[in-house]
């Protein structure tokens, strides 16, 4: 038997793209975030999900609260595994800024050796999210699973899939409120999809 895990990014935080948002708190989902999390809830009432786990961040928590909220399921549950890399007082920074910082470039260079000011480095990211979905394999066998998180944090568990450099985390796409498949059974693990986006509703 295997356990079904569909990973999906949060939907857009206004002003998405220009600030790290990280760990920084009171960052929830704006009128177009609002609208994607809907579409995507809407999309996921077809993959006949068990549970949603989440992130503790708000905008993972609001996303995941619209997809149990449409399909009838429990409460999202939080994993502490799925949390957004620990940035530190990165958070809440402009790429701007951090673009002058030595520290920020040599993190988006060499992410396997370096570490951020709170102290966290890829492979750590890569060993949480992969012990939760360990730790969930072992006792849901035949269950789809829905894990709310971060664009980093599902690129580190992809890497982990496909046999990856954690390095390797530019080569693909994550995008908001995107949707990434993989199953994993006693054989191993084999990604289904990659970065399905889901198109905003029309009316």
């Amino acid at each position: 038997m295997t356990v079904t895990f569909f990973l999906v990014r949060h939907a857009a935080h206004d002003n998405v793209g220009s600030f790290l948002a990280g760990r920084a708190t009171g960052i929830t989902l704006g009128e177009a975030g609002r609208a994607q999390a809907r579409a995507l809830a809407e999309r996921m009432q077809r993959e006949n999900v068990d549970a949603v786990f989440t992130s503790p961040r708000e905008r993972t928590r609001e996303t995941a609260h619209a997809i149990t909220s449409l399909s009838r399921l429990q409460d999202p549950k939080v994993a502490d595994e799925l949390d957004e890399v620990d940035f530190g007082e990165w958070s809440g920074k402009s790429f701007a800024v951090l673009e002058a910082d030595p520290l920020w470039r040599r993190w988006n260079s060499i992410r396997s050796l370096a570490r951020t000011p709170g102290d966290e480095t890829m492979l750590d990211v890569q060993s949480r999210v992969v012990r939760l979905v360990e730790g969930l394999a072992s006792g849901n066998s035949g269950r789809r699973l829905a894990l709310v998180t971060h664009s980093d944090v599902i690129k580190a568990a992809v890497s982990h899939v496909l046999g990856l450099p954690i390095d390797a985390w530019p080569r693909f796409e994550i995008a908001p409120a995107s949707v990434t498949t993989f199953v994993i059974g006693d054989w191993g693990a084999k990604l289904m999809t990659l970065n399905e986006m889901i198109l905003e509703p029309t009316s």
